[in-house]
């Protein structure tokens, strides 16, 4: 599953529709080379580029690509992505060079990408909040174990709310574009 979170804008500033931002990064091979522009610097030629998603779409070490996957992606970018992307504002593409605009650094567009094996967020912290409210309704009854004093209670509560959104937020800044050496789903 891909949230997208964040807004584009297009034209004379004005914010994108939901459909133009989904528009934009609906494809792997953008997302892929928003991803090498923000990790690797820009300006970046577009042969380094196209090497960089090419060897991320065939899961190859760069130096593994062969011409003909090298020039499939080049050319792709070439002809449709980055002029895409460069119409949305996002980079600006000259002389077979790729800038990312200041529209794009503010974008700070990133993935959540949840694993198959993996629940949402949403239900994580939905069944962390069941598991409170049934723990601290044992103390307001008086059913729990008399040992342990009721303050605790409320700070075990506490801490794990604050361990979950921590490495709740960890984990999404390590899942933004531009954030790790690969994009997110690579190898998905």
């Amino acid at each position: 599953m891909v949230v997208l979170r964040g807004i584009l804008m297009i034209g004379n500033d004005a914010p994108a529709g939901r459909d133009e931002v989904f528009g934009l990064l609906s494809n792997r091979r953008r997302r892929y080379a928003l991803h090498a522009c923000k990790r690797y610097e820009t300006p970046i030629e577009l042969g380094d580029l196209a090497e960089h998603v090419a060897a991320w779409e065939y899961e190859k070490e760069r130096e593994q690509l062969d011409a003909a996957e090298r020039k499939r992606v080049y050319t792709s970018l070439q002809q449709s992505h980055l002029p895409k992307m460069a119409n949305a504002g996002m980079i600006e593409f000259e002389n077979h060079e790729i800038t990312l605009t200041e529209r794009a650094d503010d974008l700070d567009v990133y993935l959540d990408v949840v694993p198959g094996n993996s629940i949402p967020w949403a239900e994580y912290y939905l069944g962390v909040g069941a598991v409170s409210l049934a723990l601290l309704s044992t103390v307001a009854i008086d059913i729990y174990p008399g040992f342990i004093p009721d303050l605790a209670w409320g700070g075990l509560v506490a801490v794990v709310f604050t361990l979950s959104a921590a490495y709740h937020v960890w984990r999404s800044r390590s899942m933004r574009i531009g954030a790790a050496d690969e994009p997110p789903e690579v190898g998905e």
